[in-house]
């Protein structure tokens, strides 16, 4: 069933973290398994966030050889990026599986990130200016309060609550989905994609690298490759109408923009708020009521309805 949330503040920054938290703990019930975010702060002139990932949350009851394994994994994903002159400026770790740097650096990102995932077990959740994408099982409570997700300030964010249909109970199957190389572009989907295989063979045959055999993930590298093509966000929602199939509502956040789009069908759900402010749409009117619990209007958008805010 799953259920997704997004929100975008115009011209101003708010504390994104705790608001997406309310949002997504109001749709628990549509989804157990595990909760993300992408969420979006201010960006520093020449610094890269990096979120990432050395383990699955389900390897560490494995005994101590797990923890001597994640050592060696990050001292090889430390040395790939001094490699690559890569500076950490910061490193913090929210747990010994997940791990947030920031770095500056004047070289291809993109080459620097597919040399780290290499290194096996090791996955880039994000990287990019703005964008810090967090998932990890249980709901949203637990994931915030894990990660310090409440003091987060930013523009905008997107949000997912996971129920595990067709894949695995991991993070590695849980959303957000980013995908380079289009730095600060994030994802998250409630259906299912029909013509999965098929569109993520194409997009093998570009170049592209998938981490899941989530069909989710197949929209954040469609929309990275569109992007890095110089197609618009709203050209490239619109596109995908007509070349994927299946049933879904899904957001797309970037840098400075979010957007929705619905299949022809319209069959899974959305409601949307809208203010000369703020911009807030889930699943469910209950998700949205969370952060502005007084009298409001919203709607539900039609079928092959595309809509694209500027933070």
């Amino acid at each position: 069933m799953c259920g997704i949330a997004g929100l975008i503040h115009k011209g101003k920054s708010a504390k994104v973290g705790s608001e997406m938290t309310a949002m997504l703990q109001a749709l628990k019930h549509r989804g157990p398994d595990s909760t993300g975010y992408a969420v979006y702060g201010e960006p520093k002139d020449g610094d890269y966030v990096m979120r990432l990932k050395v383990a699955e949350a389900e390897d560490m009851g494995t005994g101590r050889g797990i923890h001597q394994t994640i050592e060696k994994r990050i001292a090889d994903v430390e040395e790939i990026m001094a490699e690559f002159g890569a500076k950490v400026k910061d490193r913090q770790s929210a747990t010994e599986y997940a791990l947030r740097y920031v770095l500056s650096h004047d070289g291809e990102t993109g080459d620097m990130a597919k040399t780290i995932e290499e290194v096996e077990g090791v996955e880039i959740l994000s990287l990019g200016n703005g964008l810090e994408l967090i998932k990890d099982l249980g709901d949203a409570t637990v994931v915030s309060e894990l990660y310090g997700l409440n003091d987060f300030v930013g523009t905008h964010g997107i949000g997912h609550t996971r129920m595990a249909t067709e894949s695995d109970v991991d993070i590695k199957s849980a959303h957000p989905y980013w995908a380079f190389p289009y730095n600060d572009v994030s994802v998250v989907h409630n259906g299912q994609i029909t013509n999965y295989w098929i569109m993520r063979r194409e997009m093998e045959r570009k170049g592209h690298r998938f981490m899941s055999n989530c069909d989710s993930e197949l929209l954040a590298v469609y929309t990275a490759h569109n992007l890095a093509n110089g197609i618009t966000l709203e050209e490239s929602l619109r596109k995908s109408i007509s070349e994927i199939d299946g049933v879904f509502t899904y957001l797309v956040a970037t840098k400075d923009q979010l957007g929705m789009a619905k299949d022809t069908m319209a069959a899974k759900p959305l409601v949307l708020y809208e203010s000369d402010d703020l911009i807030a749409m889930a699943s469910e009117e209950v998700a949205i009521r969370a952060i502005l619990p007084e009298e409001i209007d919203t709607y539900d958008p039609y079928d092959e309805e595309v809509r694209v805010w500027q933070a």
